[in-house]
């Protein structure tokens, strides 16, 4: 090797700079959750964050843009530590061209770099085109000087990039010789060849075409650069290594799980694949919490969850049977803080949420392996190579283990499982919870076809307590019927309406509907698919027909109750991401009048100074009274104001924005389509009543505002004056006249204690004066009813202490079980009489077990019919002891 080595974050700096030095802007990495792209779980590529900047559906910030980007994939995850080319996350750097430069900069530039700035040796690196590019070949030919035999042709599959429909085009690779030593030793070894001589460190793709994914290619207007090389590829070459799992900063990864778990690299090829895969799973788990992932069943949660689960079971089989991984987090953090230093300050979240993942984990492994491990072995009896689907769905079902953990522990017993069987009983179990979900809605009018249009009911309540509508269709006692008549329930449909259905949290208003005399009162409402508005309901009197022109009015007052809880609901979202940090995401509301419910992602207890805070801060922004202002606008001005979306909620082109505060005063900005105040004030003392949990990493605040506070704080403060008055005090002093009460209760029960324990000894003296002499020890037996195991205790230690001769069994009875206590003096010991066995013979009797020290054991027994034949024993004990 010739060239300069360097570490993985040299190089990721020179790289940048390299490319801020030809214009282009340096831009951070993109988180790894995608931003407004349901295609994709987690970013897997250096351009995927930038779809829309390279179709125009959104302006770039600069022409010219090079990032180092973090990315993650899992498609070959059963490869990952057996390989030296696998690993889920890997960081790519890339220079972008959005309609400025193209083949004839861009690949002078990838040469330039890796020639002239990395140092690599010009005949070491061969470059690749595609097939049909004779303008690429051109320009590595003619303008950079490479011959025509140095240059490779090679088919869509291999130098044609596209992913589903959108940007594409074709590719010139650049592949770096690495030397005999990585070869396969055939004669035809070069480019393109399956072994680890010839490896591929740039990739220029020339985003020319659009894919319409139906196989038509149009030619683009503004032609892009899309190159990308990988960072850890690259670091394996300049040091020479085998695979990127020996490069230093990963190595490093490596090392630390060695000295946790005590096992060496290079020991052995099973153990260097746990340590690989511990490393690699780890650094993927590091960065996917940092940027807001979170352990689930589902979506980008359950790729964690499953990366986590296989490095904690590796780590099993490395045998670590505590939990380790949460402990390597720190050297993850240390290696890549340089250029992630969000890292740094989100150590100590990523550090919980590992450790409890794997902690849960661990339980759920060591419940499930020994019935893993019984199933195993009874189709191995049978002399079955495949796993069924029911057993594979059982360990999943009943103990939590993924099918491709299922999966990968019998691969390495030579087996399969059956996928097939496993999804249809996955699927039953869906359709079972479609069903049961579907049980829980209303039936009164589930099924039952309204004879209506698909125009959504037209939602008048953000301006309206009251408004006229029309009566479009009634359901009455389970029957779609032309009029509702008194004392009949059901639902009534309007093609307009104040009242707000039950939805994003929002409980539904309640109210009137009316005619006249005729009064329907509504309880609920719901919208369905279609967007109708039914409205749930007992008509109260006269008689309502479709087609009548009505009024529906709401409760005004309920409805205001639930504007303070709702307005609350934004100002605890944005004081729980002040406090605990911007991991923070809800997870769920329910708002009700006055009332509060609240989750959100977070993975520990929050501390009583943390819920001061945040309850000051809150309260703080309602005394601020701000301005609450609801806006509509398209979804995309909305996220470039900073607007918070609930994470995984779906949402129109055009959103409503809620901000509370403006300018430098902003407390809050969210999507939200639900009913507000318009002034933080009105929302009223805001008082949190709990906070727990209630999943992995999701805990619940529930709170009251409005009268239900103030309800809350007059009773207390009737309590207060009523305590204040049984104590004759007033209520500024009872802090000090309880604390005084406490410390006289004190002295009193220490006295008493003190009583207790004299007159115990005194009884215990006596006792002594009446033990029989048997060999020369001085043996007694005593029943205490109702003593504690402690008056037993401090009995007996007297007794010992003050006769070296003793030998005694006290018994305490209660109702239904008697607690026993024998002591040994030091001579009853010498001479072979042990309380240990004395307490198990008289347990024993009594229908119980016990045990304990020669001088002082205890036990119990469980049929009071049998003490006295306990006690009798203890004689004959003895003198067979000493005989």
């Amino acid at each position: 090797m010739s060239h300069p080595v360097y570490g993985l974050n040299e190089l990721r700096e020179m790289f940048l700079s390299y490319f801020e030095s030809k214009g282009h802007l340096r831009l951070p990495s993109f988180s790894l959750i995608p931003h407004n792209d349901a295609s994709l779980l987690l970013i897997n590529s250096g351009m995927a964050p930038m779809k829309t900047w390279f179709t125009r559906e959104e302006e770039p910030p600069r022409n010219r843009v090079c990032t180092c980007q973090k990315c993650i994939r899992t498609g070959d995850i059963e490869n990952i530590g057996k390989t030296a080319r696998h690993g889920t996350y890997f960081e790519m750097l890339g220079n972008f061209s959005f309609g400025d430069y193209f083949k004839k900069d861009a690949i002078p530039m990838s040469w330039e770099f890796l020639t002239k700035v990395v140092g690599l040796e010009p005949d070491r690196l061969y470059p690749s085109i595609y097939v049909d590019d004779d303008e690429a070949f051109e320009i590595w030919n003619k303008d950079m000087g490479i011959p025509a035999e140095r240059i490779f042709r090679f088919g869509k599959a291999d130098n044609f990039w596209e992913h589903g429909p959108g940007p594409c085009g074709p590719c010139s690779e650049i592949y770096y010789d690495r030397g005999e030593k990585y070869g396969c030793g055939k004669p035809d070894c070069t480019v393109g060849c399956e072994c680890d001589r010839y490896i591929e460190i740039w990739n220029n793709v020339f985003s020319q075409f659009v894919n319409d994914g139906e196989g038509h290619y149009e030619e683009m207007q503004n032609k892009n650069i899309d190159t990308g090389m990988g960072l850890e590829r690259l670091a394996v070459v300049s040091q020479d290594v085998a695979s990127l799992f020996d490069v230093d900063t990963v190595m490093h990864i490596t090392n630390k799980v060695s000295e946790i778990t005590g096992a060496h690299y290079a020991e052995s090829a099973k153990t260097d694949v746990s340590l690989r895969v511990i490393t690699d799973h780890i650094r993927s788990a590091v960065m996917m919490i940092c940027d807001g992932v979170l352990p689930s069943n589902e979506g980008r949660g359950y790729v964690l969850r499953r990366l986590l689960r296989r490095a904690a079971r590796h780590g099993k089989l490395l045998s670590m049977d505590e939990p380790f991984l949460y402990t390597v987090v720190a050297t993850v953090v240390e290696v890549n803080k340089v250029a992630y230093p969000d890292l740094v300050e989100k150590e100590a979240y990523i550090t919980k949420v590992v450790r409890t993942e794997e902690e849960n984990f661990l339980k759920t492994l060591d419940a499930g392996m020994k019935i893993y491990t019984d199933l195993l072995a009874a189709h191995k009896e049978k002399q079955e190579t495949v796993f069924s689907g029911a057993d594979a769905f059982k360990l999943y079902d009943t103990y939590g283990f993924p099918i491709d953990l299922t999966a990968e522990m019998l691969e390495e017993e030579g087996m399969t499982v059956d996928k097939a069987g496993f999804d249809e009983l996955m699927e039953q179990q869906r359709t079972r919870a479609r069903k049961a979900r579907e049980a829980l809605g209303d039936v009164a009018w589930a099924g039952i076809d309204l004879g209506l249009d698909a125009t959504p009911t037209a939602f008048t309540g953000y301006d309206h307590d009251t408004d006229s509508g029309k009566v479009l269709a009634i359901v009455a006692d389970e029957e779609l019927r032309d009029a509702m008549v008194k004392g009949a329930e059901g639902v009534i449909v309007l093609d307009k309406t104040p009242f707000y259905a039950e939805m994003g949290g929002q409980v539904a208003d309640h109210g009137t509907i009316s005619l006249g005399d005729a009064v329907f009162t509504v309880t609920n409402v719901q919208k369905d698919k279609a967007g109708k508005f039914l409205h749930h309901g007992v008509m109260e009197s006269g008689e309502l027909k479709v087609g009548d022109t009505i009024t529906a009015a709401i409760d005004r007052e309920r409805r205001q109750a639930v504007r303070r809880a709702h307005s609350a609901t934004h100002l605890l979202d944005a004081a729980l991401q002040k406090v605990l940090g911007d991991h923070v995401h809800q997870a769920g509301s329910l708002v009700e009048p006055d009332r509060l419910r609240f989750d959100f992602t977070h993975f520990s207890a929050i501390t009583p100074e943390e819920l001061t805070k945040i309850d000051r801060l809150v309260n703080d922004e309602i005394l601020a009274g701000m301005p609450v202002e609801t806006r509509e606008m398209p979804i995309e001005e909305a996220k470039k104001l900073g607007a918070t979306a609930i994470f995984g909620e779906k949402y129109g082109k055009t959103v409503r924005v809620v901000s509370m505060g403006e300018g430098e005063e902003l407390a809050s900005l969210e999507f939200c389509g639900g009913t507000h105040l318009d002034n933080t004030a009105k929302v009223g003392p805001f008082r949190i009543k709990s906070e727990a949990s209630v999943a992995s990493g999701v805990r619940r605040i529930e709170a009251t505002v409005g009268r239900a506070s103030l309800e809350v704080m007059n009773r207390n403060q009737e309590m207060l004056f009523h305590v204040a008055e049984m104590m004759k005090t007033n209520p500024g002093e009872l802090a000090g006249k309880a604390e005084q009460m406490m410390n006289e209760m004190r002295d009193l029960r220490h006295s008493l204690e003190k009583f207790q324990a004299q007159a115990s000894l005194g009884q215990a003296q006596q006792f002594l004066m009446s033990a029989k002499a048997v060999g020369g020890l001085k043996v007694l037996t005593n029943v205490r009813p109702g003593a504690d195991a402690n008056a037993l205790r401090q009995m007996g230690d007297f007794l010992r202490d003050k006769e070296p001769g003793v030998v005694a069994v006290l018994a305490a009875t209660g109702e239904d079980k008697i607690t026993f206590l024998a002591v040994c003096g030091k001579e009853a010991v010498a001479k072979g009489v042990k309380a240990g066995d004395l307490v198990k013979l008289v347990s024993g009797i009594a229908g119980g077990s016990g045990g304990g020290k020669p001088d002082s054991a205890m036990g119990g027994g469980k049929d009071l019919l049998k003490l006295d034949d306990a006690l009798a024993a203890v004689d004959d004990f003895v003198a067979g002891k000493l005989k």
